[in-house]
């Protein structure tokens, strides 16, 4: 029992990371300036990078493993390979395994998280995948699906526009890249406030993180969040929660929720997961304490 205690709080920390991981999500720019994707282009090594692609969660990975792999010769990648993994045997893949150990940068892509980690989890090819980004040894970026898998408890689906309930969020096993995380995407676009803050009344020792399209929330190694892309990130903070009744009433009973912290991020903002707190951009238009009347 107590070495279970031990490893759920080895869990809660946030691992160290020399490089980055993106956590996009969804509908990020692939036409026009196409930021967030140039931001990983040149994290994983610009024109040295090497990238894996990895379209498991989509329905038609082949179709959108290419529209990427595009996306980044046209970019300059060095090499580029497409990670079709279509069944967990592939996974013990030799070739799989043998590009792990070179590549720069590994891109998730969107689709269905349930179907990503059901082939994906607690297999040899996770493991060395996870090791390589603890290492700082590549660049991970995952959208919408591929973001939503980030945590060890996972967002995999649930409804929209109520109030916080037990019955609006459907919670399993994510992938854990970042343990001490609860990830939602497409958030304020789909309206998921609500979703989001009801996993994380019942699960109040994570960080509830919800991103906006077009939008990424950058993990760096020193454990600051930065955010870049259009929209915003929010941050669900539970460290001073007081009370709530999510364990007590019915499935689709209103939550109460006391003294939760929400924050809500924009482009250049930075936020510490270690100390909790904001570190703003000064950039126009922001109010200072030196400015504020």
């Amino acid at each position: 029992m107590l070495q279970l205690e031990v490893q759920a709080q080895e869990q809660r920390k946030p691992q160290p990371m020399k490089t980055a991981v993106m956590v996009i999500g969804g509908a990020e720019d692939k036409v026009h300036g196409r930021e967030i994707l140039h931001a990983f282009f040149n994290r994983s090594g610009g024109t040295d990078a090497q990238i894996a692609i990895i379209p498991s969660a989509s329905r038609e990975p082949a179709i959108i493993g290419e529209r990427y792999r595009t996306i980044f010769q046209n970019m300059g990648a060095k090499r580029i390979e497409l990670l079709d993994i279509r069944d967990r045997v592939q996974c013990e893949d030799s070739a799989y395994h043998e590009y792990l150990e070179v590549c720069t940068g590994v891109f998730m892509t969107g689709g269905d998280q349930l179907r990503l980690c059901g082939l994906l989890a607690d297999t040899p090819f996770m493991e060395k995948l996870r090791l390589g980004v603890w290492q700082g040894r590549l660049t991970l970026a995952g959208t919408s699906a591929g973001a939503a898998v980030m945590g060890h408890h996972m967002i995999a689906g649930g409804g929209s526009g109520e109030c916080p309930n037990r019955s609006l969020v459907d919670m399993a096993t994510g992938l854990g890249f970042l343990p001490e995380v609860i990830v939602d995407q497409h958030f304020h676009n789909r309206n998921r406030m609500a979703r989001l803050m009801s996993a994380v009344s019942a699960h109040p020792d994570r960080l509830g993180i919800g991103i906006d399209e077009d939008t990424c929330a950058l993990f760096e190694g020193d454990g600051i969040i930065q955010v870049l892309g259009k929209g915003t990130v929010t941050i669900v903070d539970p460290s001073e929660m007081s009370y709530t009744n999510q364990p007590y009433i019915g499935a689709t009973d209103p939550i109460s929720i006391y003294n939760l912290r929400v924050h809500i991020l924009s482009y250049g903002d930075r936020y510490d997961m270690r100390e909790r707190k904001i570190i703003p951009s000064l950039g126009e238009g922001c109010v200072t304490d030196q400015t504020r009347t």
